[in-house]
């Protein structure tokens, strides 16, 4: 596993950390969870590591070729409502 691949685990992990903690804090507080739509949504972190390791197994040309189907030229351009699909369209490469 290469260094970047465990480093976006790590950051993945803590966020999921950070997530549970404030839930917990909420409950013992006594506040009503609040509802959250986005947590269904990958983050752009998710979405860039995916990519990412779709281009270190030498992919590059159809993660560039997935990017552009979305009318864009770089990820971040891409509207964060497309995340599950271009995740979806990934998982197909």
């Amino acid at each position: 596993m290469s260094k970047m691949k465990l480093a976006l685990d790590v950051v993945e992990n803590l966020r999921s950390l950070a997530d549970s903690i404030e839930a917990l804090t909420d409950v013992v507080e006594g506040n009503e969870p609040k509802e959250k739509v986005e947590d269904n949504l990958p983050t752009l972190e998710q979405v860039r590591a995916k990519l990412a390791a779709l281009t270190q197994s030498g992919k590059q040309a159809e993660v560039k070729a997935l990017i552009t189907k979305y009318g864009a030229k770089k990820l971040s351009e891409i509207p964060e409502d497309k995340y599950p699909e271009l995740l979806k369209d990934a998982e197909g490469i």
